[in-house]
């Protein structure tokens, strides 16, 4: 087990490397992890807009009006003043401002004018009110076409409630993303990075000056010195996903070890594993020569951040066009997130999901298996150059 010792000593020299990218991964998860608690990605609720009016009518439809809004938002009045209105919207004390004209019943239900509205710019909450207005005004048109009158127009509108929706949790996750989800999803990032500098450096130094020849000479075939290499990289990767599971356990504890889809994450996270150890030792049998660290560099970055930005691990997958889509499939870091995807999805459902996410670690362990067979191949090829 020569070959194997000399990989665990070259190993232990790049050891602030790899304590620097774990540095690295936990600093990016907790961090996408926090901005998307505060942001509440992924889930929708209803919005209570600061709603101001101006009341030229001061009717009895007209304060039917405004009753309707406040079941949606915080309506106050104003007076009818452009500088006053300014203020307001740009100071945020107000978002959307609406003026109900004199005659507001013959002008806008009777007439199908439109109410004059004024807005903060770009504000998508403008949306959700302008929808609420329109609605009223149309079930008072509908209304007045059946022949009632203005007071009985009033009492109709009066019993108008926000529709109750009701949500079925058929994922079990209640809507939510598992904070747990965030950790395992740039996984990808931390073993390819790490496995693809450390491999690249080892093997370099098996490969510079008369190592390789004399290597060439000695008892031990090619063949197993591929596997040695291979077993090497195989320990330092099973001592690497250890240190990451075990930090996923310490931060997410109970949330994480009750999770019924835990068993695939670390499938998963298995998979990918020996995926990232095939494609670090392909790397580091392809880099060599002169300026092999500046060559190192530019192959792990491209490799990498472009696999893990193709493949949605830092762009989730449900916003990738569907080109994007199928070229990332060719990749074995797209069947890793879709995997992930299914598991956040369904976390408690990940039984019923089992086909789909067997299918996707299978798939990871065929190019894992693939790239192992090419390095084999290439390391040959390389014996009979020597």
């Amino acid at each position: 087990m020569t070959v194997y010792k000399g990989y665990l000593r070259i190993i232990k020299r790049n050891m602030n490397l790899i304590l620097m990218y774990l540095g690295i991964f936990m600093a990016i998860t907790v961090m996408f992890q926090t901005f998307a608690e505060e942001g509440n990605y992924g889930n929708f609720q209803a919005e209570s807009v600061k709603v101001a009016v101006v009341d030229e009518d001061g009717g009895a439809f007209s304060s039917a009006f405004q009753d309707y809004l406040r079941q949606f938002h915080e309506v106050k009045k104003m007076k009818k003043d452009k500088a006053l209105m300014q203020e307001e919207l740009f100071y945020r004390n107000t978002e959307y401002i609406v003026r109900i004209p004199a005659d507001f019943f013959d002008a806008c239900v009777k007439g199908g004018e439109k109410l004059q509205i004024t807005n903060v710019p770009g504000s998508y909450t403008a949306f959700y009110v302008d929808q609420q207005i329109n609605s009223f005004l149309y079930m008072a048109g509908v209304y007045d076409a059946a022949g009632l009158t203005e007071e009985e127009m009033i009492q109709a509108l009066g019993d108008l409630e926000p529709a109750r929706v009701e949500l079925t949790d058929g994922s079990g996750t209640a809507g939510e993303m598992p904070a747990y989800g965030w950790f395992f999803r740039y996984i990808p990032y931390l073993f390819l990075s790490v496995f693809c500098y450390v491999m690249g450096n080892v093997l370099s130094a098996f490969h510079k000056g008369d190592l390789p020849k004399r290597m060439q000479a000695s008892a031990v075939s090619q063949r197993r010195q591929s596997m040695e290499g291979l077993l090497a990289a195989a320990t330092i990767g099973a001592g690497l996903w250890g240190i990451v599971i075990l930090a996923a356990f310490l931060l997410y504890g109970k949330r994480m070890t009750g999770s019924p889809g835990l068993a695939f994450y670390l499938l998963n996270s298995l998979a990918m594993l020996l995926v990232s150890l095939a494609v670090s030792y392909l790397v580091g049998m392809v880099v060599g020569g002169k300026n092999m660290q500046n060559k190192l560099n530019g192959i792990v970055n491209v490799l990498t951040l472009g696999m893990c930005f193709l493949c949605g691990t830092f762009v989730p997958l449900d916003v990738m066009s569907k080109s994007v889509k199928t070229v990332a499939q060719f990749l074995p870091v797209y069947w890793y997130e879709l995997v992930n995807e299914y598991l956040v999805e369904y976390d408690g459902m990940a039984g019923s999901m089992r086909g789909q996410i067997l299918e996707g670690i299978g798939i990871q362990l065929v190019f894992a298996a693939a790239l192992i067979c090419v390095v084999l191949a290439l390391a040959k090829w390389k014996k009979g150059r020597v």
